[in-house]
């Protein structure tokens, strides 16, 4: 890092694509078509207003909370994101130890370029597993014992990328791995490398290896091949939020895959509110997309999210500092949290509400 003086999360990012190749940063930056849903994510955040409250007596305040049962230090977690060592050397190792070092969740993206083993061998607890259907339900199920054998103490199964939505960045930089680095939980099921086409590697690749017709038979079989609990991310409507839950998944996460797969689908923080009533107490949610402050941290929670998903900000913070930048990262935004509960009245994460809030 340099001695660079870095107070937020903003400027990370520039000191990221400030390093990055063009390739690399259009893969960690783009998102799908006209990125209208990548560029709303984090202007719905900033468009919700804080009505605090003053005089509330506000001491020392407590971020900590509970996922699926297990305590984390904040409501901020790591989100699970492909490709950790196009940003730094040690890769999602540097993830997971500056997650445990925060005493919060990290989940391990299945796309990572570092073997699962490796990589929670070095996590705390908890630390959770993403995964894809592939094709071969063989190699899925492969997957999974792997990652119970492992130490992961979730599942987490991304339902919103059947295909890959058409990244434009990725097609006119071709991007795709460089020599040397694999996908690295798929190289012994012969499924580590991508395809070396024209355009994007990585939209090929998924083509190639994921089920495009998943369904709910998809939830019932991943949850009766497990012991784990599964979480199910990427949901965008009510409806499916409770049907999910319905078939066994224990959390969900409303996401719309950081405006990478369908433009012009809502901002995460428009669709929240309906996913936490749709569900009531069936499961807990979680959401992320576009959340750069610790204010807007503050605002999931009183839209009623338990916890937030922190994706683009740790690559970011591996880029320009390795572990210490994605650990600062994660302090910046406890900062903030911190500082927003105070002059909003607050004292537990509990005493957010929506009353808070205003559009």
């Amino acid at each position: 890092m340099d001695g660079e003086k870095f107070l937020n999360v903003a400027d990370y990012a520039r000191a990221a694509a400030a390093k990055l190749p063009k390739d690399v940063l259009g893969y960690f930056e783009g998102g799908a078509l006209d990125e209208i849903t990548l560029r709303e994510n984090t202007a719905g955040w900033e468009r919700l207003k804080l009505y605090y409250r003053v005089l509330a007596g506000v001491g020392e305040r407590d971020l900590s909370t509970t996922v699926l049962g297990e305590k984390i230090s904040m409501p901020i977690v790591v989100a699970p994101t492909a490709f950790h060592k196009l940003a730094c050397e040690a890769g999602e190792i540097a993830t997971a130890r500056a997650a445990k070092n925060e005493g919060t969740l990290f989940i391990l993206s299945s796309l990572s370029n570092t073997a699962m083993e490796a990589v929670f061998a070095e996590a705390g607890s908890p630390r959770w597993f993403q995964l894809y259907i592939y094709k071969d339900r063989a190699i899925t199920r492969e997957l999974v014992k792997r990652a119970e054998a492992a130490g992961a103490e979730a599942i987490v199964l991304t339902v919103d990328a059947p295909g890959l939505g058409t990244r434009e960045r990725d097609v006119r930089n071709n991007f795709r791995l460089p020599d040397g680095l694999a996908v690295q939980n798929l190289t012994p099921l012969g499924k580590g490398a991508m395809p070396i086409v024209e355009g994007s590697g990585l939209a090929a690749y998924v083509h190639e290896n994921f089920k495009s017709d998943l369904g709910f038979d998809d939830l019932d079989w991943l949850c009766g091949c497990t012991k784990l609990p599964v979480v199910v991310k990427g949901v965008c409507r009510g409806d499916d939020a409770r049907r999910a839950a319905e078939h066994g998944a224990k959390a969900v996460v409303v996401s719309n895959h950081g405006g990478r797969q369908l433009d012009t689908a809502p901002a995460t923080c428009e669709v929240l509110p309906h996913v936490v009533e749709a569900v009531g107490d069936r499961c807990e949610v979680y959401v992320d997309g576009g959340i750069r402050r610790g204010s807007d941290v503050f605002k999931a929670i009183a839209l009623g999210a338990r916890a937030v998903l922190i994706g683009r900000p740790i690559l970011w913070g591996l880029t320009a500092g390795g572990e210490q930048g994605a650990a600062h990262v994660l302090e910046i935004l406890r900062r903030e949290l911190d500082e927003a509960m105070l002059l909003c009245g607050c004292t537990a994460l509990a005493d957010i509400d929506g009353s808070l809030l205003r559009p």
